[in-house]
């Protein structure tokens, strides 16, 4: 395939953020995806985000399997490392990457195929292990590349686009991370630019594994009437759990609010992340609760949005592991590689 580069023109009075950068310097080739794909919304909203945090592009590494979603890293920061691997195989790539090179920004695009289907198990493991990184799902209910067959993440009655309906039940993301001790889950939609770019912000600020279940409507196989996946259904049946905004530490933070309203978080890192709740009995710190958030309103037909959890002093995989502060690839081969004697001490030390 083909990629074809943008042109490097642009207007010289583009905003730069904090590292002399415009929002052009974190773009990628142009899209091969169908017009109107709301993975290029995506696209989109990672582009802004890398830009607003004042991120180096040389310092991310972009992940990836198969499928229309793990086409995504090849629009945006066309300066950072990047490996396309095979089928489902996404996140074994993203925890070597994290043990080699832990002072890297990772971030991983799959689609529901990809993570739900034959990347399933390797899907829940990288949420056991913690692999710090930013897990981005690109949701559409259809295997795209395939000609639209139903994907595990349709919803029962959804109809395809020859209008046979789903029998299966489906796998919702969102409540297999919540179960499985996901750090930090949210929801966001492809069509909603101004929900979907704070959570992308706070998700890379997470010191830990951070799931984003993103809505991104497949414009070709699954934007029809009677579609649970559409871009009409999500916009008529999805609900706003949290007004979320994200605050940087450098910046002063003067408000005022009503008690209950707002709830600030802060991070491992020592940025804070404040979430204005719409409801005042909803707390995102629950994992209990926003399970049964989501199952709720799930059953009641709505697709809740927003971050609906987030643990506020998670431990990460190299912190569970107890590795060395500097990174694999920087340590000399002679104390990777210390020799037999070595190893035949080590081993005697386990009998």
């Amino acid at each position: 395939m083909t990629y074809l580069p943008k042109p490097k023109v642009h207007h010289p009075d583009l905003p730069r953020n904090a590292l002399g950068l415009t929002r052009r310097d974190y773009e990628g080739s142009l899209s091969t995806l169908c017009a109107g794909c709301g993975h290029d919304s995506v696209t989109a909203a990672l582009i802004l985000a890398f830009f607003e945090l004042d991120i180096p592009p040389h310092r991310v590494a972009k992940l990836s399997g198969i499928g229309c979603s793990s086409k995504t890293p090849t629009y945006f920061l066309r300066e950072a490392h990047g490996f396309n691997g095979v089928h489902g195989r996404m996140p074994a790539l993203a925890t070597g990457v994290s043990a080699a090179r832990r002072d890297l920004w990772l971030v991983g695009i799959s689609g529901d195929g990809d993570s739900l289907s034959i990347g399933l198990g390797q899907f829940c493991h990288a949420i056991r292990r913690r692999v710090r990184m930013v897990y981005i799902l690109e949701n559409n209910g259809v295997y795209g590349l395939t000609k639209g067959q139903f994907s595990a993440s349709a919803d029962i009655g959804s109809k395809s686009k020859k209008g046979e309906p789903n029998q299966q039940a489906p796998i919702d993301p969102v409540l297999l991370a919540l179960s499985l001790g996901a750090t930090f889950v949210a929801r966001g939609f492809s069509g909603d630019k101004e929900q979907l770019v704070p959570i992308l912000k706070a998700a890379f600020r997470h010191h830990g594994f951070a799931f984003v279940d993103v809505i991104s409507p497949c414009v070709t196989f699954n934007d029809h009437e009677g579609s649970t996946k559409s871009y009409q259904y999500t916009r008529d049946h999805y609900k706003p759990v949290v007004h979320a905004d994200f605050v940087p530490t450098h910046q002063e933070i003067v408000a005022h609010s009503e008690e209950g309203g707002v709830l600030d978080i802060r991070l491992h890192d020592g940025s804070v992340l404040r979430l204005r709740r719409t409801e005042r009995d909803y707390d995102p710190t629950s994992r209990d609760a926003a399970y049964a958030y989501v199952r709720r309103h799930q059953d009641q037909g709505e697709v809740v949005t927003g971050i609906l959890y987030i643990d506020s002093s998670p431990s990460e995989m190299h912190a569970l592991s107890g590795t060395v502060e500097t990174p694999l690839a920087q340590i000399p081969y002679e104390q990777l590689c210390p020799g037999g004697a070595a190893l035949d001490q080590l081993m005697d030390s386990f009998r």
